[in-house]
């Protein structure tokens, strides 16, 4: 029996709120493991995230109102994106046409923009360094997402997940044209750029190379909970777009069965872990880079992109 679409859609964004830390918690410990470290529990992330919903609020005394909507903002934002891409169907469902795929990349910039903006409310040393650095990064990425958009859109002719998720799943040349290659590449990079994965960036809170967490610094109990599981929602919505929409489109549920969607979650548990794996195998396998040299993946990403684009043209 089909769910209803309702049911269907909500459905969709517990996915993403749920198994979020999840996904997390296996790159962590996968990290670990390949260098040959024992790692966090699997299930750390919900463990920190109920510490931190229990801790006591501490507010900085130059914080402003930024400071304190920031979180819930970049988290809302986080719960919108999944209503617009195919997370465990492949059809649309009720308030999928709100929205492109270019639509859902600019909800996940609000996010990204309130923290940036958030550590320069306060004023404090790290989190001015973190956003400046996420800007520098942004003016490169940014433009590098959008070409590879436009790349989508001439690929399927539309901007709708659903479409292209439809068109690569069923067309056998297309998925292996090298315009499709050269987007799914170029997406890597950009993945690997925006979760923190580039070997700029730096997987502790003490050093000044930190990037994405310096912005969040200053944060405390509650606020740092939710700023936290919206890094881990924006994670996982990436990975969403390039498994279910540009990479591995297989795997969803057809008609909305409480079965189908059940197979979607075990779906999205193999895609996603071998993307983490070869995730986790360039962060560790890369050495480790100054940050004035971010901008060489990025241009590589974005000379990616172009080819993608001018490879339709033939």
């Amino acid at each position: 029996m089909s769910l209803p679409d309702v049911v269907s859609q909500i459905g969709q964004v517990l996915a993403a709120l749920l198994l979020s830390p999840l996904l997390e918690g296996f790159i962590l410990r996968g990290k670990e493991r390949v260098q040959r470290a024992t790692g966090p529990s699997l299930i750390q992330p919900y463990r920190d995230l109920w510490k931190l919903f229990h801790k006591e609020l501490v507010i900085p005394e130059s914080a402003s109102f930024v400071y304190l909507i920031t979180p819930v903002v970049a988290f809302a934002a986080m719960c919108i994106v999944p209503i617009l891409i195919p997370v465990l169907t492949d059809f649309p469902l009720p308030q999928s046409d709100m929205g492109d795929i270019l639509g859902g990349g600019m909800v996940l910039s609000i996010g990204s923009f309130m923290l940036m903006m958030s550590g320069l409310d306060t004023g404090s040393a790290y989190g001015g360094i973190g956003s400046s650095r996420s800007a520098m990064l942004g003016i490169l990425s940014e433009p590098t997402l959008i070409l590879v958009l436009a790349g989508v859109a001439l690929l399927a002719h539309t901007m709708l997940p659903f479409p292209v998720n439809h068109l690569l799943a069923g067309h056998w040349p297309v998925f292996f044209s090298p315009a499709h290659i050269f987007i799914v590449c170029a997406f890597f990079v950009l993945l690997l750029v925006e979760t923190d994965r580039l070997p700029i960036h730096s997987s502790t809170d003490i050093e000044i190379y930190m990037i994405g967490a310096a912005r969040t610094l200053e944060y405390s109990g509650p606020l740092m909970a939710f700023a936290r599981w919206a890094s881990m929602m924006k994670q996982f919505i990436l990975y969403t777009i390039f498994c279910n929409v540009l990479t591995l489109p297989w795997g969803l549920s057809h008609v909305g069965t409480l079965v189908g969607e059940a197979g979607a979650v075990g779906a999205i548990a193999i895609k996603f872990g071998v993307v983490a794996l070869a995730v986790i195998v360039v962060e560790t396998a890369q050495a480790r880079l100054r940050f004035f040299r971010y901008q060489e993946p990025l241009a590589a990403s974005f000379l990616l992109a172009v080819l993608g684009i001018v490879a339709q043209q033939f």
